[in-house]
């Protein structure tokens, strides 16, 4: 049997599918600052047998929440002389230019931990000063005495030649074997100092929070008996094993939402859809990501805190391109000091909740607007529901102030979700160069399959496919990952002068590096498959564009097939192509999968029969532009496959509701999902 759990902000998730296909899950509430003992009570609550787990997969938002919340280890950085406050400088792409209050954002380490030694690498790699051992030392000491926890490591031009990083390494941990350190060469190879320095600071910010909660949850599982492989979700849509997960934990920076995407990926494959638009909300955040051809968009572009008023941190390790916002199940809704209506980002969570919960909440939440107009039901949550405190909070916060009704206030709450939910997808689709309507939706989390249907009319787009276990589909996309590790190397090459011996000398070494290191994880070679990409740009450009490359030796063909597809991708996100203009190469990226057996999706035996014989009732639901509508309400679990339902319509499952509007229709297809026809 293959586990999968899933850490959210209101909920941990779990997902089981045994040999045949067959799917169970479980929910229960997420349990903070201990969050791996969340991961025991769902398995607890499910009712398996921990013995019976072969495989064991895990998504956390640990590494996240130490970042956002400053709750990392007190770390010191070591550089190049010189490059002291390269944190502080970062870069002059402010978000907002004309800010004349702008203030960059904070370092991570505070300049009095910020120390030079002298070392100097030219770009080639060719050692200019040699590391100078005693200045070292000397941090050491002083890193000691102002009891810091982790070091970062990082030095000019080491994504060329890591050999004065790994000296330094080496004394570090001679002189003083019990702190975490991260030299800049484990965790990214591209050049750019900034980006480069500000990865290696993040990684051992969190290297010893992550390192006491994995060995926690490590512990716990074996306590209870779970004696199967570990494995945990990384950002790139990959796994990975605990013990990898202690070295370079940045790369679990997106843990959970990324699974999601990649099980949005893999049930596209299985039903014929290669265009996914993936729509995720949970309690807290509103994800979504865009999957073309099949392809799942990884980027090493990624920053935490970017918004539009301040630059972020950048993080270079490879994650799945996704576009988050503050908007759930859970969001508050507020009034700002213009007196406008805002929802998020401010968020309930899982302790106190939404009003609904009955755990102390008093703010309004899209939770609790969902449940007064009628798309929840009070007889779905495991609690009772107090709705007269629901109705209070909403007119007390919300209704007053626009001399409202509750049930138009909260239509009003909605509807602002919704709008901000319609910004994010715009953001992965249109603004990308992206036509919505040549892409299928797939919509999970709780409240995914509430808000989808009426996104998707909004976009465009044809089809929405609500999966089996939506509301904990993130956990179910474990189920069905492959180990991955990404290799990428910076290599500036002009592209028709490319040393041909060379460059396959690269990629050779590359693969040679991802065998070995699945050779620790016990993975076979005949089970590792390669990916090649090159980042790559017009001579004189800025920035790259990836570019999908022939996995095989690289001959004069190979060169001219690779500038072919460069131009090709270029023109698609550009508009443009300069088909005569020289080319380079940036980086070459190498992705290793370790290739694991995954469950076959089960097929229902229950096909044809009646809707009538799922009806739970008929309820009034309010609709945008439509009013109060009687509206029939089914089970889920009751339909059988191949049953057709009109809209207005809602299906019902424990954790989550799918809305269908007037003129609108829900087909159950063979596997038990729902897909919605939205009338565009």
């Amino acid at each position: 049997m293959r586990v999968a759990t899933d850490i959210g902000g209101t909920f941990t998730d779990l997902v089981s599918v045994d040999e045949q296909g067959r799917i169970s899950i479980a929910k229960s509430h997420t349990t903070p600052p201990n969050f791996e003992q969340g991961v025991i009570d769902v398995i607890q609550k499910s009712g398996i047998d921990p013995r019976e787990i072969e495989a064991f997969i895990h998504g956390t938002t640990v590494i996240i929440n130490a970042l956002t919340e400053r709750k990392g280890a007190k770390t010191g950085l070591i550089t190049t002389k010189g490059f002291r406050d390269v944190l502080e400088i970062g870069r002059g792409n402010r978000p907002d230019l004309y800010n004349v209050r702008y203030q960059k954002p904070t370092p991570f380490v505070p300049r009095y931990l910020r120390k030079e030694v002298e070392e100097r690498l030219n770009y080639k790699g060719e050692v200019l000063t040699p590391l100078n051992k005693e200045q070292v030392k000397a941090v050491v000491e002083y890193f000691k005495k102002e009891k810091v926890e982790a070091i970062a490591v990082t030095y000019l031009h080491a994504y060329a030649n890591p050999i004065h990083e790994q000296q330094t390494v080496e004394i570090i941990k001679e002189l003083w074997p019990e702190v975490a350190v991260t030299a800049s060469y484990e965790v990214t190879k591209e050049w750019r100092e900034y980006e480069r320095t500000s990865t290696c600071v993040l990684n051992s910010y969190v290297k010893p929070t992550a390192a006491l909660y994995v060995d926690r949850l490590e512990s716990k599982l074996s306590d209870i008996g779970v004696e199967g492989k570990k494995y945990i979700m990384q950002s790139n849509g990959g796994t990975t094993t605990f013990a990898q997960s202690k070295v370079t934990p940045i790369n679990m920076v997106e843990s959970g939402p990324v699974a999601g995407v990649f099980g949005a990926a893999v049930l596209g494959q299985m039903l014929g859809e290669k265009n996914i638009i993936a729509f995720d909300i949970g309690g807290t955040t509103a994800k979504c990501s865009l999957i073309d051809r099949g392809e799942v968009k990884v980027t090493t572009e990624y920053k935490i805190e970017k918004t539009d008023r301040t630059a972020g941190y950048p993080i270079k390790v490879p994650v799945v391109d996704i576009v988050e916002i503050g908007n759930g199940g859970g969001s508050i809704a507020w009034i700002d000091d213009a007196g406008s209506l805002k929802v998020g980002p401010q968020s309930a969570g899982a302790l106190p909740g939404p009003v609904a919960y009955g755990r102390g909440g008093t703010e309004p939440t899209t939770t609790d607007a969902s449940l007064i107009t009628g798309r929840l039901s009070a007889k779905n949550f495991d609690n009772e529901v107090d709705l007269v405190e629901v109705s209070r909070a909403i007119n007390e916060k919300v209704a007053k102030h626009f001399n409202l009704s509750v049930e138009e206030a909260a239509l009003g709450i909605i509807r602002i979700a919704n709008s901000n939910m319609l910004n994010a997808l715009k953001l992965i689709s249109v603004r990308k160069g992206y036509d919505p309507r040549e892409f299928t939706m797939v919509a999970f989390g709780g409240g995914g399959p509430m808000h989808a249907a009426a996104l998707a009319r909004e976009l465009g787009v044809k089809k929405v496919i609500v999966p089996v276990a939506a509301s904990v589909f993130s956990a179910w996309g474990m189920l069905m990952t492959d180990l991955r590790h990404d290799y990428i190397q910076t290599y500036i090459r002009r592209v028709n002068d490319v040393d041909l011996n060379e460059i396959n000398q690269e990629w050779q070494k590359m693969e040679e590096q991802a065998l070995a290191q699945y050779q620790t994880e016990d993975i076979a070679p005949d089970k590792v498959v390669f990916s090649r990409f090159v980042d790559m740009r017009y001579l004189g450009q800025e920035h790259t564009v990836k570019v999908p490359v022939p996995n095989m030796v690289w001959d004069q063909a190979a060169v001219q097939e690779v500038i072919r597809r460069f131009h090709e991708v270029h023109e698609h996100y550009y508009t443009f192509k300069l088909e005569g203009a020289p080319t380079e190469i940036v980086n070459l990226h190498l992705v290793a999968f370790g290739t694991v057996k995954k469950p076959e999706m089960y097929k229902m035996e229950n096909i044809g029969g009646s809707a009538e014989e799922a009806l739970l009732e008929t309820r009034p639901v309010l609709y945008e532009g439509e009013g109060w509508i009687d509206t029939k309400v089914y089970a889920r679990e009751k339909l059988a496959a191949e049953v057709t339902v009109e809209g207005p319509a809602i299906v019902e499952e424990p954790s989550a509701s799918t809305v269908i509007y007037p003129g609108q229709s829900v087909t159950v297809d063979i596997y038990g999902n729902l897909i919605i026809r939205t009338g565009v």
